[in-house]
């Protein structure tokens, strides 16, 4: 069979030797991200055409209001995950608390956790802006036939064994690596079926876009405007171009594709940065390493941060590795000034 031909079962099941612990539960939990990603690409489809977009009146664990597509989001992907009983424990950005899975038995056998932001970049949906979901899979640390604990959640990024996102775009594509490469699914609409039609995606080591908010500049750390002010500058093959979309996923998806760095760093306004480690900056990471590329606090890689709590945040620069590194020479310059 051609490759690109290849559907995403066909490849999970081809690649399940790949998995350290191959069970297949690993599988499953992909496969069950699979079906509940269709569930939500419909609605996201549809939410021009029906009441689901606007704020749901409630606010999220960080404050931010919760877009009723948010919810609608959170609960189909945890609902998928807790019907199929192979994850026994879940935690979502949108959630105070994890979740326990126990399964139906009560057994607590299963081995893996799932973390997730069921829906980044929804603020963006009323103005027909592409969104995603992300998602991040370790195996639990806690003993099997126990509930698992909050010690199953803060573990570092290297622990990771699978990562990945859903972007509902102009085609909703699956993104996903087990630490074998990273590998891009485009569903076709008609049928519902996702193929590979982004075999190993590498970032380009080099880019010439970088993606922040440079509505807040005055706020930013000395070290990130001197390395804005380099990217400005008419020199060899500068000035870069500025492209933020505001939608994570977004920004990585044609950094990925096209070559980039990502920044969202500390600010007077959010001295710890604004992205959360757990549910968004470890699978980021996971997946631009996995493809050649680089992610960073500023000073050191962000899949070695030992988190402390479930909705720690961080600031995060991530992308064409060459980029990310002259960033950290900038921050290094000015820390040390």
């Amino acid at each position: 069979m051609e490759e690109r031909n290849k559907t995403l079962g066909e490849f999970i099941i081809e690649k399940q030797n790949q998995f350290q612990y191959s069970s297949g539960e690993l599988s499953r939990i992909i496969n069950s991200i699979r079906l509940a990603a269709k569930v939500v690409n419909y609605k996201v489809n549809k939410a021009g055409l029906v009441d689901i977009i606007g704020a749901a009146g409630e606010q999220n664990i960080q404050g931010e209001d919760q877009q009723k597509l948010d919810v609608y989001a959170n609960e189909v992907f945890i609902q998928t995950l807790i019907n199929r009983e192979i994850v026994c424990g879940i935690a979502s950005e949108e959630n105070d608390d994890f979740i326990t899975v126990e399964g139906s038995d009560s057994s607590h056998n299963n081995k893996y956790v799932v973390l997730m932001d069921p829906l980044d970049g929804s603020s963006n949906i009323d103005v027909n802006v592409s969104v995603g979901t992300i998602f991040s899979v370790y195996r639990r640390v806690t003993p099997i036939g126990t509930p698992v604990t909050i010690e199953d959640f803060l573990q570092p990024g290297i622990n990771q064994v699978a990562a990945g996102y859903v972007i509902y775009g102009t085609s909703t594509m699956l993104v996903y690596t087990t630490g074998h490469g990273v590998n891009g699914f485009t569903l076709n609409p008609a049928i519902g079926t996702f193929y590979l039609s982004h075999p190993n995606m590498q970032y380009p080591t080099d880019g010439k876009i970088y993606s922040i908010n440079e509505g807040n500049y005055v706020h930013f750390p000395q070290g990130v405007k001197d390395y804005i002010k380099y990217c400005q500058l008419e020199e060899g093959d500068r000035p870069y171009t500025s492209r933020y979309i505001g939608s994570l996923v977004s920004d990585f998806h044609r950094n990925m594709i096209k070559g980039g760095i990502y920044l969202y760093p500390t600010s007077s306004k959010a001295p710890n940065g604004k992205l959360r480690l757990l549910y968004e900056c470890n699978p980021m990471a996971f997946l631009a390493e996995q493809a050649g590329a680089k992610a960073s606090d500023g000073f050191g890689r962000i899949m070695e941060i030992q988190p402390t709590e479930l909705h720690q945040r961080v600031p995060f620069f991530c992308g064409s590795y060459n980029m990310v590194e002259k960033a950290e020479e900038f921050m290094a310059k000015a820390k040390n000034k």
